[in-house]
């Protein structure tokens, strides 16, 4: 408008119909167009990376924290179970003790058979290779736990009374 003024005109409106810039200048466009794409995708890929590998790291922290909270709950129920055996043992050697005073062995007999059993038990399903021997003693205690059928018949009876 300014070079136009001078001369009396006013333009309004110019159409270009057609640029034809340098070939070298449309390359270097080009090129300039593939690398700002190349930079986005860098860029997009870098980001995607470092969400993946947040949240891998969220899962493996996850994962720690219950696992850690599994192994304290198992221990938990652990200490209250041999809290319970060890109740339950502290009942049985009380009535064991009031039948010794009361005069009745066949009691002490059969937690004593009891106790062998179980141990004999243990030993002979461990996973080592064994050969199990018994002394002697052992009809003794095995005929022990005959006596084991009067003692419940005795306190099967005793409840009924």
């Amino acid at each position: 408008d300014d070079a136009s003024q001078p001369w009396g005109l006013k333009i309004l409106r110019v159409d270009i119909k057609d640029i034809t810039p340098p070939q070298d200048l449309v390359d270097a466009m080009g090129r300039q167009m593939k690398a700002e794409r190349d930079k986005r995708a860098t860029i997009l890929e870098a980001e995607a990376y470092r969400q993946a590998e947040i949240l891998q790291a969220e899962g493996e922290k996850q994962a720690v924290i219950l696992e850690a909270y599994a192994r304290k709950e198992a221990a938990f129920r652990d200490s209250e179970a041999r809290e319970r055996f060890a109740q339950a043992e502290a009942k049985a050697i009380k009535a064991i003790s009031i039948a010794i005073n009361n005069g009745n062995l066949q009691a002490v007999n059969y937690l004593i058979a009891i106790r062998y059993m179980g141990s004999v038990n243990r030993l002979a399903t461990s996973d080592n290779p064994k050969l199990l021997l018994l002394p002697l003693e052992a009809a003794g205690i095995i005929g022990a736990l005959g006596g084991i059928k009067d003692i419940i018949k005795n306190a099967a009876f005793a409840k009924k009374i």
